[in-house]
């Protein structure tokens, strides 16, 4: 899976987005064919004959999931020619062969930079090409076809789903006199709690308590207190909501009774073991947090006999939540070959084909004596038919991991599509930060967010409307 923007890049895309907002999407010029100018309306026919080439920027083949799903595309478009531009999608990159005309023919990306880049106009439509595929777009997930959704069209075919649940060190809570149920985010008085009853400060933070994950996790706090960061539309923000400056005082609150986001950062940093078998909770140095799910994997295969306790994330109400984020496939302006672009993102999230790459998984992990864990996409029936694969571990703790990603991925929140989602982002997170480093109070930050990222939201949506 792609891993987000660093913040850098966050703004130097903005900054390389507002360049482009004269960019136009596909005409209304029909009758073209197989591999010519995306920049006119192409005939997605599941018939045509395809040839010459397919260049995917921000897609890297690295293990078996994406291996065996890339064979299977590139089976289908044969004889055309793939070549991988490895890496994250560099957006300066993107942006800059798409004003050159050179673009890659298909691009993979995260489902929240969507929005953006469909306002700009530098990726197409892609209802012709799932009309013309005959894809069922009600397989997909409600949160992600909703994020490639902008202007009544999709212009993202959905990859893997990416959720959290609760993870923590079953011997810390259970010294504490603690259990899951009091980390798992339904009662915030238990997690402060907990977090002061497990860190240890001799001198010097040695365990972390209770990690809430700032800035990166404030839309999950601030959906378990009630409210979205933006509303339903993607047109209003909401960063200055009571209830969403009462979450961010919450949270910035577990860190400063242990010593402080700084020193919490500091030791969290100096783990870099965090993938093999020194990771911090098999070392016995962080009480609980909430997590992306794929972790579980690497803690089962680094440190199968580690103490610990899984559950979901849970709003005050008790009810699971998960903030859902992923990436997507999406065909830039200009592409030379749309039709086999459509082709390859349409094979590679088709359920035959998710299944296919989910038992190479099985298989690999079995031929090393691990077990399954799931693995979550963007297509419900897909979720369903990999589900079936994973058997019962025999292990409570691991069991208990596997239900809880699953039950996530059942209740997920995501926020809606819209074509200012760099400069939002780098609004509520910067505001987190000033908060986090004592610079600013959280009603005072998220005021200044609140301004920032609403006259960002008004002025694309005026040019994108």
């Amino acid at each position: 899976m792609r891993a987000p923007l660093a913040r850098g890049s966050v703004l130097a895309a903005a900054a390389a987005l507002a360049l482009t907002a004269c960019a136009q999407g596909t005409s209304d010029d029909a009758g073209t064919d197989a591999g010519t100018d995306a920049g006119a309306e192409s005939t997605y026919d599941p018939d045509a004959e395809l040839s010459g080439e397919l260049s995917i920027m921000g897609f890297g083949a690295g293990d078996e999931i994406a291996t065996v799903r890339l064979e299977a595309a590139e089976a289908v478009i044969d004889p055309v020619e793939v070549t991988l531009i490895e890496g994250d999608l560099d957006i300066q990159q993107f942006l800059s062969a798409v004003a050159a005309g050179d673009p890659p023919e298909i691009v993979y990306a995260n489902r929240d930079q969507i929005g953006t880049f469909a306002s700009r106009g530098v990726i197409v439509p892609l209802d012709d090409c799932i009309e013309g595929e005959g894809v069922d777009t009600g397989m997909y997930r409600d949160v992600a076809i909703d994020q490639v959704t902008f202007g009544g069209s999709i212009y993202g075919i959905p990859e893997f789903n990416s959720v959290q649940i609760t993870m923590a060190n079953a011997e810390l809570l259970e010294a504490a006199g603690m259990s899951i149920d009091d980390v798992n985010g339904s009662d915030w008085d238990a997690i402060a709690a907990a977090a002061e009853a497990m860190v240890q400060d001799d001198g010097g933070l040695s365990v972390i308590g209770y990690d809430s994950k700032l800035p990166e996790f404030l839309p999950l706090w601030a959906k378990a207190n009630g409210v979205d960061l933006l509303s339903a539309d993607g047109k209003t923000a909401q960063l200055n909501d009571p209830a969403v400056v009462e979450a961010l005082k919450f949270a910035v609150g577990i860190y400063d009774a242990q010593g402080g986001f700084s020193a919490v950062k500091a030791f969290r940093d100096s783990n870099t073991d965090f993938f093999g078998a020194g990771n911090q909770f098999a070392t016995n140095t962080l009480g609980a947090m909430s997590f992306e799910q794929w972790y579980v994997n690497v803690l089962n295969e680094s440190s199968p006999d580690a103490a610990m306790a899984f559950d979901t994330f849970r709003d005050k109400e008790g009810q699971t939540i998960a903030f859902a984020s992923g990436s997507a496939w999406a065909i830039p302006k200009d592409s030379a070959n749309p039709v086999a672009a459509c082709k390859l993102a349409t094979t590679m999230t088709a359920v035959e084909t998710w299944q296919a790459a989910a038992q190479a998984r099985v298989d690999a992990r079995t031929e090393q004596g691990l077990p399954f864990t799931g693995l979550l996409t963007g297509n419900e029936e897909a979720d369903t038919a990999i589900q079936e694969l994973v058997v019962e571990i025999g292990d409570e703790k691991w069991d208990a991991a596997v239900a809880a990603t699953y039950e996530a991925n059942d209740n997920t929140f995501a926020l809606p599509a819209n074509p200012a989602d760099a400069e939002f982002k780098t609004a509520w997170q910067d505001a987190v930060n000033r908060v986090l480093n004592g610079q600013q109070e959280p009603q005072e930050a998220m005021d200044e967010a609140q301004e920032q990222a609403q006259a960002a939201l008004d002025a694309a949506w005026a040019d994108a409307e």
